[in-house]
């Protein structure tokens, strides 16, 4: 009789980069994919044991528990200013921001922009689910026209509160930006894209090159009042043809990464 050995293989597993715990994140939120996806590239790319996390305010304030990296909690907005002053004095460390839409786009405009006008060696991830999701949902500065919020409960009137904001469209206007690219978390296709472009910004801090922020358009089931499948569904529908995916910037590769 001749017997088949059956080996395990195993083909999917926890990035050492992730910790093994459950997040506070609402069921069909998409910070989770995102964590997964940093959490991927760090272990790809080798420098876990150099990587410094800034956590921002938000629903994903508590980011820090979830990677195994070094970490530091900014205040509102800020994060962009804490990542420089970590850089500027570790040079060496790989220093990344995670920031949601109302950390970035509202009290946190400022640094943002001065931080790519500056060319700062940073890397920023910036979740854009259109809305505050921490507080409450309220319309944040990404909420889309006739979007109801809870402090926009007739849909955002542009008249009266403005168009939103395209941030990576207008961080790619800026000399320092070395790497803008904005993708979205609705689907496996679009997923391993923005695993590339986070691949891509980390790289771009590794050589050197100057600011780099990759956009990920995600979800916000309990804020939108949807289901999550619908949630996903609706980034495609609504949030896509609003914010168009893709690289808006991207300069030169070089060959090799100096800093690894």
């Amino acid at each position: 009789m001749i017997t088949q050995q059956l080996t395990e293989e195993i083909v999917a597993d926890r990035p050492q980069a992730l910790s093994p715990v459950d997040t506070h994140y609402c069921p069909g939120c998409t910070h989770g994919i995102a964590h997964r996806l940093i959490a991927e590239v760090l272990d790809e790319l080798g420098v876990r044991e150099r990587t410094v996390l800034v956590a921002p305010v938000g629903c994903s304030v508590f980011a820090n528990n979830y990677f195994e990296v070094d970490a530091v909690i900014a205040p509102h907005g800020r994060a962009p200013a804490v990542a420089t002053g970590l850089k500027r004095v570790q040079p060496d460390k790989v220093i990344f921001a995670y920031q949601g839409d109302g950390d970035l786009a509202s009290i946190g405009t400022a640094e943002i922009i001065h931080a790519a006008a500056r060319g700062e060696n940073i890397t920023v991830v910036f979740i854009n689910n259109a809305v505050y999701g921490m507080t409450g949902g309220q319309m944040a500065p990404t909420s889309l026209v006739g979007m109801k919020t809870t402090s926009s409960p007739y849909g955002r009137d542009v008249k009266a509160m403005g168009a939103p904001l395209h941030m990576s469209e207008l961080i790619a206007q800026v000399e320092g930006a070395a790497f803008v690219s904005r993708r979205s978390l609705h689907s496996p296709a679009e997923i391993r894209k923005a695993k590339k472009a986070i691949r891509r910004a980390f790289e771009v801090q590794l050589n050197g090159q100057g600011f780099s922020m990759v956009e990920l358009l995600s979800s916000c089931p309990t804020n939108w009042d949807m289901k999550p499948v619908e949630a996903l569904r609706w980034i495609e529908t609504r949030m896509v043809p609003v914010f168009p995916l893709g690289d808006l910037k991207n300069v030169t590769p070089k060959s090799g990464l100096k800093g690894i």
